[in-house]
């Protein structure tokens, strides 16, 4: 922490703060909107978070027809924290309370950046690096990607930053323990956190934490996740580069150390999330203790077998925002402690903040609220009007199979799933969207194949195919499984 404190942050610069965050929450909304207005939206995974919470807003487990019949998404992930969502849900039971709610975690993760900059940089440079975080390209991944539960933890992990900074450890300690609420993987985390209290010489409290961290994990990973799953256990080991089970993986790790280290740089996409990650931050962070916050998420990603968690246009980034930001602020204020470049308090932020600019304008592929700034989403596309007919169609209370696109604008009033994800007895409905190769799912369907299966089970079509989109039916009961779901 600097030794000179500032002064008491006038109303003039909370004032300025605030606008700052309002202009983004704007923006984070108005692109949530626009992609549920043009059906860019996806059950996975805006229609899978819809269907948790409005359960949770019935004061019912949260079962998830998008991931299976009377599938418990605590069988999936372990993030208790999403109970939060239901009063939100009380308010309006709508899929976009959700980009509503991430835009208020995304702007609220402003707060303590602001705080912790301003004791380095002041006013200026600080109210430059929390803007600089809102346009930065993670946040857009997650507002592009629309909910996930990890949004909860990119505040968390800011003010556990801040409250390092501020040698409040108790403080940072109770913040990590919550971290354990978002997700099962939190764990660790937590342990990361213990260990940087080690930097700090706060001896107990490290120790503490790791063994809460590691303790939250294995409850979570081998009793509580399995104790919803319905194949009884966690299904989320996707590391098989390392092993085939975390034991297996630590003596890799330890036994193959430069192999290891090899996995983290051998596709060109994992060199690509390297880059873009620390190259805009003139690699600062690597040399802050708080970088290792982040270890954790960065590195289970990159031994991920899943090509898509290492592409950087997903959700797994936005907690790592903050830690990288901070990271660098840190570092960098430490060198102007030491050579006296003033000047550079506001360069340094002006500078990150001129590349998210021009980045948003000119690269939407990784930094896609640029779309929605340049008007590129305002218009509808030449689907839209047949998909909304298509929606139209569908009965409230049935079930209904419908492609991904498809399934957000369906949760509020039926049972919905995916193509081929809600066995064969109880869908009266289908939608197929012959514009997708694939109809979204964790073992997607294509068309032609959805089709299939919709004659094999005595599916007609309702209405003749309208711009490539198919809706059908067949004349059976509706189960009570779909028409008890939205009832209270």
């Amino acid at each position: 922490m600097p030794n000179n404190t500032p002064a008491p942050v006038s109303r003039a610069q909370k004032l300025q703060l605030g606008l700052a965050m309002a202009l983004a929450g704007v923006l984070y909304v108005a692109h949530s909107f626009l992609r549920f207005a043009n059906f860019e939206s996806r059950g996975y995974d805006l229609g899978i978070f819809d269907q948790a919470a409005r359960q949770y807003a019935m004061f019912k487990a949260p079962i998830v027809p998008i991931k299976g019949v009377d599938f418990n998404l605590l069988g999936d992930h372990f993030h208790p924290i999403l109970v939060l969502l239901a009063p939100f849900y009380w308010i309006w039971d709508d899929p976009r309370m959700l980009g509503i709610v991430l835009a208020l975690l995304l702007i609220s993760t402003a707060i303590p950046v602001y705080l912790f900059a301003r004791t380095r940089f002041g006013h200026l440079g600080a109210l430059l690096t929390a803007g600089a975080m809102l346009l930065w390209w993670p946040f857009q991944a997650i507002v592009n990607w629309e909910f996930h539960e990890v949004a909860f933890g990119v505040p968390l992990m800011a003010w556990i930053i801040w409250a390092f900074d501020r040698r409040r450890y108790w403080l940072a300690s109770g913040l990590s323990a919550l971290l354990l609420l978002v997700r099962e993987d939190m764990g660790i985390t937590v342990v990361a956190v213990g260990i940087v209290m080690l930097f700090h010489r706060q001896w107990i409290k490290a120790a503490l934490l790791a063994v809460v961290g590691l303790a939250g994990y294995v409850a979570a990973t081998n009793y509580v996740i399995p104790f919803f799953s319905p194949a009884g256990e966690f299904s989320y080991w996707q590391f098989t580069a390392l092993g085939a089970s975390a034991g297996a993986a630590i003596v890799f790790l330890l036994t193959h150390p430069l192999q290891s280290i090899g996995i983290l740089f051998n596709h060109q996409l994992k060199v690509a999330l390297w880059l873009l990650s620390f190259l805009p931050l003139a690699l600062l962070p690597l040399a802050s203790p708080y970088v290792i916050l982040g270890a954790p998420m960065l590195l289970s990603r990159l031994f991920n077998d899943r090509l898509n968690t290492w592409a950087p246009v997903y959700q797994y980034d936005a907690m790592m925002a903050p830690i990288l930001i901070l990271s660098a602020v840190h570092v960098l204020g430490r060198l102007m402690e030491r050579f006296g470049w003033k000047k550079i308090r506001t360069i340094g932020p002006a500078w990150l903040l001129a590349f998210a600019l021009v980045a948003t304008l000119f690269f939407h592929s990784v930094f896609p609220l640029g779309r929605t700034l340049t008007g590129a989403n305002w218009a509808p596309g030449t689907l839209v009007a047949a998909k909304e007919r298509a929606v139209a169609m569908i009965p409230d209370g049935v079930c209904v199979e419908a492609a991904d696109t498809l399934v957000p604008h369906l949760t509020t009033r039926t049972y919905v799933g995916l193509h081929g994800d809600i066995g064969t007895e109880l869908s009266n409905w289908m939608i197929i969207d012959f514009n997708e190769q694939e109809l979204g799912g964790w073992d997607p369907l294509n068309p032609p194949q959805a089709l299939e299966r919709a004659h094999a089970l005595g599916f007609t079509e309702a209405a003749p195919i309208d711009n490539g989109i198919l809706v059908l039916h067949r004349d059976i009961p509706v189960d009570p499984t779909c028409s008890s779901y939205l009832q209270r």
